[in-house]
């Protein structure tokens, strides 16, 4: 798309997540503006339009795809519900940014691959467009911390509300699926590739069936491993470490970074076990989301390449595929490819 210089978009629901975070940065991109909000219910559409100050309200998906003043749309539906839109605004002719993770499986991500190619879609890891992530990988490429040899993630947050989506099983609810994909994620931008295989420890939630705390080693080839903790029964936690064989990076707010606010990373050489010797990098204030939707932005215009495609989605999706497998198995399973 060329000849203009914002992209038209529409909000598929007025979920949570859209309306407290993603919306609002959205709106603060210099090539975006967000001119319609979509709901089942109109009057809550109407309702979020108001609060945002959105010019356009729908009643229903399908109205607002159909709206030919639309260009892009953002899809923060729950799991299950992620690739069925996404397919619906791409045959309407719009591009999606869509939440994380793709689908529910690698098979229903690949659906994704019948898309049309002049409309793009990419899976919504705002992380990996902060300027952290970005500086912590520059850091990794400079060999200041030697060869980086293991990355080492913990994701937790609790939540036992049975009418809370991520603990409904049946539509993607689980710990893996909805934190999870953020180490993956981190193990493949960190080590720039795909894992080799997998093993997985998963505790389930007697009540709901979800995976309520998982345990994964991710094995990346050439002496490279990631290892992780996620659970939704646990204490507000988060971290990342990269480890290498001449010093430690650590990113102290790595997934729900301030929107705004400046952020750190510590780079430590090992001279002090306790890492009071550690040098402190500030990161200035930025919103990871607006972030990535100038990225998806400036690729609709035709300004830069679209940063992750379908296939990054779906490769994505096959080493979470891998994860649910070992527990099944009970050991280590070969992550497929493409």
């Amino acid at each position: 798309m060329t000849g203009k210089d914002k992209v038209r978009w529409g909000i598929i629901s007025t979920a949570d997540i859209g309306m407290r975070k993603v919306v609002p940065a959205i709106m603060k991109s210099a090539h975006s503006e967000v001119v319609a909000i979509s709901s089942r219910d109109l009057a809550r559409a109407r309702a979020a339009a108001d609060e945002l100050g959105i010019a356009k309200a729908y009643g229903s998906y399908e109205e607002m795809l159909a709206d030919p003043e639309i260009d892009a749309v953002y899809n923060p539906l729950p799991n299950h519900l992620h690739v069925e839109l996404t397919l619906a605004a791409n045959a309407a002719g719009k591009h999606v940014l869509c939440e994380k993770p793709i689908g529910l499986d690698a098979a229903e991500a690949s659906r994704l691959r019948a898309c049309r190619p002049d409309r793009l879609v990419m899976e919504g890891f705002m992380v990996r467009f902060h300027g952290q992530w970005l500086r912590a990988r520059e850091i990794a490429r400079s060999g200041e911390l030697g060869d980086v040899r293991a990355i080492r993630g913990v994701f937790s947050y609790y939540n036992d509300d049975p009418n809370n989506v991520r603990n409904m099983a049946d539509i993607g609810g689980g710990g893996v699926l909805d934190i999870g994909c953020y180490p993956v994620t981190a193990g493949r931008f960190f080590f720039e590739g795909e894992p080799e295989r997998v093993v997985s420890l998963i505790e389930r939630d007697p009540r709901f069936g979800t995976d309520r705390l998982a345990s994964v080693i991710a094995d990346f080839g050439s002496g490279r491993q990631l290892q992780f903790v996620v659970s939704t029964q646990m204490v507000n936690a988060q971290s990342i470490e990269l480890l290498g064989t001449k010093g430690r990076l650590e990113i102290l707010i790595p997934f729900n970074a301030p929107q705004g606010e400046p952020t750190a990373i510590l780079i430590d050489q090992g001279i002090s076990f306790d890492g009071h010797l550690a040098r402190r990098e500030i990161i200035p204030a930025q919103d990871q989301y607006t972030e990535m939707a100038e990225a998806f932005a400036c690729a609709v215009l035709g300004k830069a390449d679209l940063p992750y495609d379908i296939e990054n989605a779906i490769a994505s999706m096959r080493v979470l595929d891998a994860i649910f497998e070992s527990e099944r198995t009970g050991g280590w399973v070969t992550v497929k490819a493409a």
